[in-house]
């Protein structure tokens, strides 16, 4: 197994571009979910060898700080604009997604905190699948629809207090 990939690295893209960096975090929930796959297959072969506890580690670290920051911008500053632009089925169908993740996060979790901590064969293939499965058509619907009707004609000013508000609650975290 490769050393694990600088998981916060990215496009150069800050909070005054909001979309943007929504998109720049789909970039890292991919490799992060790449990361996941590959684990999963040498854990089920090379079992709980440092490697393996690293990449358990950068895992852990993505999906358990930087994915519920995502998911919160995303509830806070997409969900509410595509009911209002009367998108309310695609709005329930992200939300439910989200806390699909929770559920089959919760799951993963257990099994690569086992993993990182030298114990266990590592998350079952399936799950890690499933999970990769879900956010890959969540991701998708997010950039082709969300996203483009969410942002449609913000003003400048909208923008802005959008991305300070996502950078204020990384800031006070």
């Amino acid at each position: 197994m490769a050393t694990s990939p600088l998981l916060h690295a990215g496009p150069a893209v800050g909070f005054d571009q909001p979309f943007d960096m929504l998109l720049a975090c789909h970039e890292r929930v991919q490799r992060s979910l790449d990361l996941l796959l590959r684990l999963q297959a040498h854990a089920a072969t090379q079992g709980a060898d440092a490697q393996a506890r690293d990449a358990a580690r950068d895992v852990l670290r993505y999906f358990d700080l930087a994915g519920p920051k995502h998911h919160e911008d995303e509830e806070r500053h997409v969900l509410p604009r595509l009911r209002a632009a009367g998108r309310t089925a695609l709005a329930d169908r992200l939300a439910a997604d989200h806390a699909e993740m929770g559920r089959q996060w919760a799951v993963l979790r257990t099994a690569l905190e086992a993993l990182r901590d030298g114990h266990g064969p590592g998350p079952d293939a399936a799950a890690c699948q499933a999970y990769a499965d879900l956010y890959a058509g969540h991701m998708a619907a997010e950039e082709g629809e969300a996203f483009p009707t969410a942002a449609h004609q913000l003003d400048p000013a909208t923008l802005a207090a959008m991305g300070a508000e996502m950078a204020s609650r990384r800031r006070a975290a």
